[in-house]
C-alpha cells in the first residue's frame, strides 16, 4: 500500500506529464471499448432478431433491403405484392413451409412502424401482453413496450397514423383512427417499437375510407372481448382473414426442416417468378462483412493510438527516472531493496495504464449515453449506455499490460541503480 502510494505521489508531481499521457491512452481505451460495446449490442439485436425465419419473399428490389425492412424495420419496403401471388406458400398442407407470415407495411405513427400481420408474428419475438388484449377486429391495435412509455400512449386510446414513415401532419389518415387494446411487455427485440394490427386494418385504411361513428363501434367491441381475451392467448384468437385481390409487403417464411426442395426454393422463386427471395441470415453476414470492416479499421486505430500512449508513458517514466536517481539512491541506502524499486517504477506504469482504463471506459459509455437517443431517433432500436460486457474485462487486462511493458525498463533501470554513483 505504501509503494501505491508512492507511486501515485511521484505521478502527481508531474502532472501535465500525466495528464498528457492520461488522455492519449484514454482515447485510445475508450475508442476501442466504444467499438467492441456496439458491435456486441448491434450483433446481438440483429441476432434476436432473425426470429427463426428461413426466407423472406417480397417485390423485387434488394435482398438485404427486404431483410432489413421485413425483419429489423429499419429500411424502406422494395414494394408490395399480390396476396395471391404468395399464397401457396400460406396453404397449411404444404410439404416444407412449416408458418408463412404475411407482412403489411408502410404507414407509420410519430415515426413507429405499424405492421398488418396475424397472430402468428408476436410469438416470434415471445411477446407477451403487459395488459389489454390481443386484436380482433380491424382498427384495433397492440403496441410494443418502447412505443407505450415514448409516446404515452394506454388502452383505450385512439391515433390515426401516417403514410410513409413521416411524423408530420401532411400524410395523415384522419379518417381512419387506430385504437389500442393492448401493450406488450418487453421483448428486447424488434417488437418492442413495432404497432402490430390485422392486414384488414392496412388494407382498410387505404381502400375503405372510415366516418368517426364506427370508431365508438370498435371502442365498445373492444370492452366487450377484453375479459374473455385475457383468459385465452393468441392461439384461440380468430385468424385474420386475407383476401386474394389485396397486396401485402413481405412473406415470412418457416421451413419444417432443411432439405434439397428447401434450399432451391430461394433461387426457383428468383428466376422463375415476379416475386424475389432472400434468406435473412445469409444477407445478415454479408452485412456484418461490410460493417466489420469498418469496426476493424476504426480498433486498429484505436490500438495504435493506445500503442502511442505506451510509448508516452514510457518516455515519461524513463525521463523521471533520469532525474530521480539520487532519489533511489537514497532509498536503497535507508533499506530498499533493489526489487522494491523496479515495482515502485512497474506500479507507476500500472496506475498511469489503470487510470487511462477508467478514464476510457467511463467516456465511452457517456459517448453512448449521449448517443443513444440519436441512435433511437434515427433507427427506433435502443442502445444501453450502461451494460457492461466481458470484452471490457479483457481489455483492462490488455491495458495493464502496455502500462507494465511501458514501464518495464525503466523499472529494470531502477532495479540495477548504482548507489555511488548516483550519490556524487
Amino acid at each position: 500500500m505504501k509503494l501505491i502510494k508512492l507511486s501515485l505521489q511521484n505521478l502527481l508531481h508531474k502532472p501535465l506529464q500525466l495528464t498528457l499521457s492520461l488522455i492519449l491512452f484514454s482515447l485510445g481505451i475508450g475508442l476501442v471499448a466504444l467499438m467492441m460495446i456496439l458491435n456486441k449490442q448491434i450483433t446481438q439485436k440483429f441476432e434476436n432478431n432473425l426470429a427463426g425465419i428461413d426466407l423472406i419473399i417480397g417485390a423485387k428490389g434488394s435482398p438485404l433491403q427486404l431483410v432489413l425492412n421485413g425483419l429489423y424495420h429499419i429500411d424502406a419496403p422494395t414494394g408490395n405484392i399480390p396476396l395471391k401471388e404468395v399464397q401457396a406458400f400460406m396453404n397449411p398442407n404444404h410439404p416444407v413451409i412449416k408458418k408463412a407470415i404475411p407482412l403489411s407495411l408502410g404507414d407509420s405513427y410519430q415515426g413507429f412502424r405499424i405492421v398488418g400481420t396475424n397472430m402468428d408474428f408476436p410469438p416470434l419475438y415471445k411477446a407477451t401482453l403487459s395488459e389489454g388484449a390481443w386484436w380482433q377486429n380491424p382498427m384495433e391495435v397492440v403496441i410494443g413496450s418502447t412505443i407505450a412509455s415514448t409516446t404515452h400512449l394506454h388502452i383505450g386510446d385512439t391515433f390515426v397514423s401516417s403514410h410513409g414513415l413521416t411524423t408530420d401532419d401532411i400524410n395523415q389518415h384522419d379518417h381512419a383512427p387506430y385504437i389500442v387494446v393492448g401493450i406488450m411487455k418487453t421483448t428486447d427485440a424488434v417488437a418492442d417499437q413495432l404497432i402490430l394490427t390485422s392486414a384488414e386494418s392496412i388494407w382498410q385504411v387505404h381502400e375503405h375510407p372510415m366516418e368517426a361513428a364506427p370508431v365508438a363501434e370498435i371502442i365498445d367491441s373492444t370492452a366487450a372481448h377484453h375479459d374473455e381475451a385475457d383468459e385465452h392467448e393468441h392461439e384461440q384468437i380468430i385468424p385474420d382473414t386475407l383476401q386474394p385481390e389485396h397486396d401485402i409487403t413481405t412473406l415470412l417464411i418457416q421451413f419444417k426442416a432443411r432439405n434439397m426442395q428447401t434450399l432451391n426454393m430461394q433461387r426457383n422463386i428468383n428466376q422463375n417468378t415476379q416475386l424475389q427471395a432472400a434468406t435473412p441470415a445469409i444477407e445478415i453476414n454479408r452485412l456484418f462483412s461490410m460493417m466489420g470492416i469498418g469496426f476493424d479499421a476504426i480498433q486498429m486505430l484505436a490500438w495504435i493510438i493506445a500503442f502511442v500512449s505506451g510509448l508516452s508513458i514510457f518516455i515519461s517514466l524513463y525521463n523521471s527516472l533520469k532525474e530521480r536517481r539520487q532519489e533511489l539512491a537514497l532509498m536503497r541506502t535507508m533499506g530498499a531493496r533493489p526489487a522494491t524499486l523496479f515495482q515502485l517504477i512497474a506500479l507507476e506504469g500500472l496506475l498511469i495504464a489503470f487510470l487511462g482504463f477508467v478514464v476510457g471506459i467511463i467516456t465511452a459509455h457517456l459517448v453512448l449515453y449521449f448517443g443513444a437517443d440519436k441512435i433511437f431517433e434515427m433507427y427506433k432500436y435502443r442502445i444501453n449506455p450502461f451494460a457492461f460486457i466481458m470484452e471490457e474485462f479483457l481489455l483492462l487486462i490488455g491495458a495493464l499490460m502496455i502500462g507494465l511493458v511501458a514501464a518495464l525498463i525503466p523499472a529494470i533501470q531502477a532495479y540495477r541503480t548504482d548507489i555511488g554513483k548516483a550519490i556524487k
